[in-house]
């Protein structure tokens, strides 16, 4: 009798369509209802309900209770990691709609992975960094160089404060859309909470989108001229 852990178990629930196309819509880090989650799954409400409790079961999600309410997230960032990963692996969705092309069209340009950026904006601000010398590329990770400190420092972020966190401090995460790494760990989410400070960037109301602001655009390229953004 094997004593590994139960592979299948977990390949079992990301395999079947709704409990996945619900943790594709937990990647934005935010807190969801199960009916928002069924609305995107296009499944009722108590179908969604029952995949939330199997996800729950093996702590792929979280649970919070807000007085009546019921609200999930996913778990950590090392689960939306290996959520990006098989994404990168999976075949592009058809499109059937100018809606869902539209929706498509902004998740690839740029989205949150889980709470880090990325699609093309991710990639081409990791290029960007890379290019300045402010980091660079080891096996699993980016190294923040002595300049690359200068500028986090000179931007208001905190490097030796971020080290400190209990995780992973800057991931090489592969973009499912561009198929190139962005930078994930708490590095990454420094930078795009910062970006959402400055208000060079924001929030889609409705998915993980992000939307890049015309300050955000020329800010951007005053540091990075050669982004494509």
């Amino acid at each position: 009798m094997s004593t590994s852990p139960n592979i299948a178990k977990v390949a079992s629930l990301v395999s079947e369509s709704s409990r996945a196309a619900i943790l594709t819509t937990l990647l934005d880090d935010r807190f969801h209802t199960a009916s928002e989650l069924a609305y995107q799954a296009g499944i009722k409400q108590q179908t969604a309900s029952f995949h939330l409790a199997k996800l729950a079961e093996l702590n792929m999600v979280t649970i919070e209770n807000q007085g009546r309410h019921r609200y999930y997230r996913l778990a950590n960032s090392e689960i939306a990691q290996i959520l990006e990963s098989l994404l990168a692996l999976s075949p592009p969705v058809e499109i059937k709609s100018l809606k869902q092309s539209t929706e498509m069209k902004a998740l690839k340009n740029a989205r949150t992975c889980y709470d880090h950026l990325a699609g093309k904006l991710g990639v081409e601000l990791t290029k960007g960094l890379l290019h300045k010398g402010y980091l660079t590329e080891c096996d699993k990770e980016f190294i923040v160089t002595e300049n690359g400190k200068q500028f986090f420092s000179d931007f208001q972020i905190n490097i030796e404060q971020i080290k400190r966190k209990k995780r992973k401090f800057s991931l090489k995460c592969i973009d499912w859309s561009e198929r190139h790494y962005h930078l994930g760990g708490a590095l990454g989410n420094a930078i795009l909470e910062r970006l959402l400070e400055l208000n060079w960037i924001k929030r889609h109301p409705k998915s993980r989108a992000i939307i890049v602001t015309q300050n955000g655009v020329k800010e951007i390229k005053n540091i990075f001229p050669s982004m494509n953004i």
